[in-house]
């Protein structure tokens, strides 16, 4: 088979604008696609693997009951935040997690294991890319500049932290993710300013995230793909959103900006310490011009940074599923 005519896995959510995207980009490449969910694994996709002694890697066939695509001609995986697979309502408990455990591990370590196929990214390489406070050393062995943090459940430790600091402080959480709160309602816990005079024993509770609060000219998501940057500039004009955009869209402006080498650099040798090609990152720029590292998120969105600023984001995508690497 050509290589132009072997496919590509697209693994995602059916609702993912930035799946759709890329596969927009293969299907005007005339590359292959294979899209599904892992939620439709077992119940609806069948996979069927093979492995004899002396062979090079896993035989078989991936079958979703439209289209049938072979293990050993996959190209490249675009693993794009699918859900958990789907167990039938007939198994009861523990065997239903037992069973959702099983096929979970199947689809992801068999993918895992064909030879020489590129991901964005590789989950048994994306998890550990995600952890807070490892991310702070490694952008700093990088090259890039980060905030004092410091991680406790002590208030006196916080309280000293607030008095060495000598500015204002925020609070994040370590974890993403949101709140069950019920009726249909997930709550967002978002990155909030505090005051340390508020400090109590409440902070014993659980282990809490601060930082110096960053003064921001303006922020950016910066989006790499291989050796590729694109910066999405994000102009605050409210309180709420200069401190966690992501709660206040109707106050941010957007542009572009270009990536100082500096950074750029930096970036690249991030993604390499983790054996990742793509991450979704939040910068800071002081006022003076400083870029100051926040986080790194390895399945971070990146679509509405493409929709509001026309940077071709997906046609890198594009590129590194059909082995532009550069």
């Amino acid at each position: 088979m050509s290589s132009a005519a072997r496919p590509v896995l697209v693994v995602a959510e059916q609702l993912d604008a930035a799946a759709d995207m890329v596969v927009d980009q293969l299907n005007q490449r005339d590359v292959p696609v294979m899209r599904f969910d892992v939620a439709e694994f077992p119940q609806h996709l069948t996979l069927t693997g093979s492995h004899l002694p002396q062979e090079p890697g896993w035989t078989g066939t991936i079958d979703d009951g439209r289209r049938t695509v072979r293990l050993e001609e996959v190209r490249a995986v675009y693993w794009r935040r699918p859900a958990r697979p789907l167990i039938a309502d007939s198994v009861p408990e523990p065997y239903a997690t037992w069973a959702q455990n099983q096929a979970d591990a199947a689809i992801l370590n068999v993918l895992a294991a064909l030879p020489g196929v590129p991901w964005l990214n590789n989950p048994h390489t994306d998890r550990p890319a995600s952890h807070k406070p490892q991310q702070l050393t490694v952008a700093t062995r990088c090259g890039l500049t980060v905030p004092r943090s410091l991680v406790t459940n002590d208030p006196d430790a916080a309280r000293r932290f607030a008095k060495e600091t000598g500015g204002p402080l925020i609070c994040k959480p370590l974890l993403g993710g949101r709140l069950d709160v019920g009726e249909g309602r997930p709550l967002m816990v978002a990155t909030h300013r505090v005051d340390p005079a508020d400090f109590d024993d409440s902070i014993r509770t659980t282990a809490h995230y601060f930082q110096e609060d960053i003064p921001k000219a303006y922020e950016v998501r910066l989006v790499a793909v291989g050796q590729k940057v694109f910066g999405g500039k994000l102009i605050t004009t409210s309180e709420a959103a200069g401190t966690d955009w992501r709660t206040d869209y109707d106050h941010i402006e957007y542009d572009t900006v270009d990536v100082p080498d500096d950074v750029a650099t930096a970036v690249r040798r991030f993604l390499a310490y983790y054996g990742i090609a793509f991450g979704s990152f939040d910068f800071a720029v002081t006022p003076t011009g400083e870029w100051v590292f926040f986080e790194n998120n390895p399945a971070g969105t990146w679509a509405w940074v493409e929709n509001r600023t026309g940077l071709p984001i997906a046609a890198a995508h594009a590129d590194y599923l059909m082995g532009d690497t550069a």
